[in-house]
């Protein structure tokens, strides 16, 4: 492992995505895997992502920070690390519920050491005398110390051969006790030590007894529940290591990916959404998953659905989503050099679409598996071409059939369509930002083009709603929420969005108490509730909610998003981050099939922070200083924003905006601020005004002129500040504030 290039602020984390209580020094191969024995069950346990309740805890995402509760035969311990320096790693445990003497429930860290991560592992020493376990890598010295020496140290092989022999021999057995070895076993018992603490340094980290843990850095207060640190927790705990392919990247779950797919799993959705909810903190955080997705790219052009250790879905792609979330990601972290990473086989997979996936040749995609590419599970099936549109058991599905000859489902789907109209504008946008110009008109003509093939053949005017359509004209009876993707896409007319707003608010369709459902509420297949026959999904939620904003629906987005992180807060509240939900009951575990702490599953608590901030191509940056169910007083961050280190701050009727740490500005508006853009030359928004807009300066005459709907606005020198007091608009207006050249 020697070979991984990795910041020292990352080095220590968890990487391992089956072991979440392990913590791995990556550029070395050190683990230290906390494990358990319990003699009242003859049980031993390594605390794998499966076992029964363990919760994933507050955390930091670079692993500065991490809180697990563990749970073996019934004992209960709650777990800490922290590192005070890039090579000290601190932790501990607190012991809660004991369902055994003390004596006989026995914590065992177990050290492993292997540099270049061929399994030739570095030899453990230990001083009985001081208590100290010891080694040396790659020039660097390892030391583990704890509060108290160890009851006892032994050596063995593997963790496995540790617990064959608890299990052989339990607690008792001497035989394996010794000062030298390759996996080394630190023991310690709940009698003698139901509070300790140990520390881990490297190289020429000073040996440290580890203090208290500090609390991981509360994200954002007084807006109800708690999105932002939500999500923190979710990208820290399923960002992992992947062995095979020596990289890190954020994963779907830890509870599947590695022990049923061969060590990693590469979803093309999935990680670009989760490249955008790391985005929201480190760059480097989004560029890792953007790199694991983007290595999916096929020769035959397009980015590939899935990408496992055991098996390679070449033969289809996933929703073309990539652009969007691509362009706001770049938005948030300012990293221009991810465009150019991206744009090249963005456009490639683009352009694949309109190759491949036309299947009638009337110039409307449908899902489908190429037939001659690749050996993947389902290629060339039915349910083949049902996997690339993500929602594989969807009954939006059912009356289509499977056209062997293209390779598609013999229907025009209108979330598909919509979603490539999309991914048309986003890569003409970028063109434009590169300079590509004439690139730029090509994908913004052709998505033109397909807007309106969308807008006139994909309108059932009967029903007045957007339908996929078979290839002999029927329109599909089952509708989803991609039947809103048209509203992102800015397809729907004026009196196409009024019809589709009635769909979204009737009670028998995609209205009700807990939204949105996957399917209608009157569609037979609703009541199935497994997967996409009738449960809410995020992706649905927050590619609808990105349609209504889009086209000016402030309120009924607003109602969409208060019902997300409904949904959000009563699962948090068990630590659970779902993959879906049931759309009568609200809960995430009232069945088998939904996995608890999913990637995707942050798209709702994303929403929930989107209500408050957000960045889009046709809104610019936008911030709302009065959000529904705030408190006067709130704050969120920090997060990138801006391309920069960002927070917001509500006190006394005032919100102040401060990126790396400079105040920008900060006012006492109420209503929504858009188009939000600064730098050099100055500041430009649009608003409603009716309140005060303050900016820092350095001396008088700073600011050369303020300009308010075209017209000049006074400016106040107010306290080391500018302050500009604007009129009330009837509508969002330009607001236009200069400097004067600086010195």
């Amino acid at each position: 492992m020697n070979s991984v290039s990795i910041s020292p602020a990352r080095a220590w984390n968890t990487w391992d995505s089956v072991y979440p209580a392990q913590m791995t020094y990556l550029p070395l191969g050190l683990t230290v895997t906390p494990c358990a024995y319990a003699a009242s069950t003859g049980t031993f346990t390594t605390f794998p992502a499966t076992a029964k309740g363990l919760t994933l805890g507050e955390r930091e995402v670079d692993g500065s920070s991490v809180a697990l509760h563990l749970e073996h035969g019934g004992t209960t311990l709650d777990w800490h690390y922290h590192k005070p320096a890039h090579d000290l790693l601190c932790g501990g445990w607190r012991a809660g519920k004991l369902a055994e003497w003390g004596l006989r429930f026995w914590v065992i860290l177990v050290l492993r050491l292997d540099p270049r991560g061929d399994d030739n592992l570095a030899e453990w020493h230990f001083d009985p005398e001081t208590g100290v376990l010891s080694t040396e890598a790659s020039g660097k010295r390892i030391w583990v110390t704890g509060d108290a020496p160890p009851l006892m140290a032994t050596f063995h092989t593997s963790i496995e051969a540790l617990d064959a022999e608890l299990k052989q021999y339990g607690y008792f057995y001497l035989e394996s006790r010794g000062t030298k070895g390759k996996v080394a076993a630190l023991r310690y018992n709940l009698e003698e030590m139901p509070r300790f603490g140990f520390s881990v340094s490297v190289g020429d980290a000073e040996i440290t007894l580890p203090a208290a843990p500090a609390k991981p850095e509360p994200r954002q207060s007084g807006l109800g529940s708690v999105p932002l640190d939500a999500l923190r927790d979710l990208v820290g705990w399923n960002t992992v290591f992947d062995p095979v392919n020596k990289r890190p990247y954020m994963s779907l779950s830890r509870n599947w990916v590695a022990q049923k797919f061969g060590g990693f799993g590469v979803w093309l959705d999935d990680l670009f959404y989760h490249s955008l909810m790391s985005a929201l903190f480190d760059a480097e955080l989004a560029r890792d998953s953007l790199k694991a997705v983007l290595a999916t790219e096929t020769p035959e052009g397009n980015l590939a659905c899935l990408i496992t250790g055991n098996d390679r879905w070449i033969d289809r792609s996933q929703p073309p989503i990539c652009s969007f979330i691509l362009w706001k990601i770049w938005k948030h972290t300012g990293a221009d050099d991810l465009i150019d990473l991206a744009f090249d086989r963005l456009l490639v997979n683009h352009d694949w679409w309109f190759a491949r996936r036309d299947g009638n040749g009337d110039g409307l995609m449908s899902w489908g598996t190429s037939v001659a590419v690749g050996d993947g599970l389902y290629k060339g099936t039915k349910l083949g071409a049902k996997n690339e549109s993500s929602m594989d058991n969807s009954p939006i599905h059912d009356e289509a059939q499977y056209d062997p000859k293209s390779g598609c489902l013999d229907a025009a789907d209108v979330g598909l369509n919509s979603l490539i109209a999309l991914d048309g504008e986003m890569l003409a946008l970028m063109a434009r930002a590169r300079g590509n110009i004439d690139l730029a008109e090509r994908l913004e003509d052709r998505a033109a083009a397909l807007r309106a093939r969308i807008r006139d053949q994909l309108w059932d005017s009967d029903r007045a709603v957007f339908a996929n359509r078979r290839w002999n004209g029927a329109f599909v009876r089952s509708l989803a929420p991609t039947s809103f993707y048209p509203l992102l896409a800015d397809v729907a007319t004026p009196e196409q969005q009024v019809h589709l707003l009635y769909w979204l608010s009737d009670p028998q369709t995609f209205g009700g108490l807990h939204r949105l459902p996957s399917v209608t509420r009157d569609d037979p297949a609703y009541h199935d509730n497994v997967y996409w026959r009738g449960r809410v999904w995020p992706p649905l939620n927050y590619l609808t909610y990105g349609g209504l904003k889009r086209c000016g629906f402030d309120v009924e987005a607003e109602k969409l998003a208060a019902d997300s992180v409904h949904l959000f807060s009563a699962a948090w509240a068990k630590r659970q981050m779902p993959e879906n939900f049931s759309a009568e009951t609200g809960a995430a575990d009232d069945q088998p099939d939904t996995d608890l702490f999913y990637g995707w599953g942050g798209l709702m608590p994303l929403i929930g922070i989107n209500r408050v901030i957000d960045v889009s191509p046709w809104a610019g940056w936008e911030i709302h200083p009065r959000p529904a169910g705030a408190t006067d007083d709130w704050r969120l961050g920090p997060l990138m924003a801006f391309g920069g280190r960002t927070g917001l701050e509500s006190r006394d009727g005032w919100l102040t905006l401060r990126v790396d740490g400079v105040e920008i500005f900060k006012t006492d508006i109420t209503t929504k601020l858009r188009r939000i853009a600064f730098g050099d030359e100055g500041l430009v928004m649009e608003t409603q005004g009716g309140g005060t807009i303050m900016l820092p300066i350095r001396k008088s005459g700073e600011i050369a002129h303020a300009r308010f709907e075209a017209h000049d606005v006074g400016i106040e020198e107010r306290g080391g500040c500018a302050a500009i007091a604007l009129p009330h608009a009837d509508k969002p207006s330009r607001l236009e504030i200069r400097w004067a050249r600086r010195s």
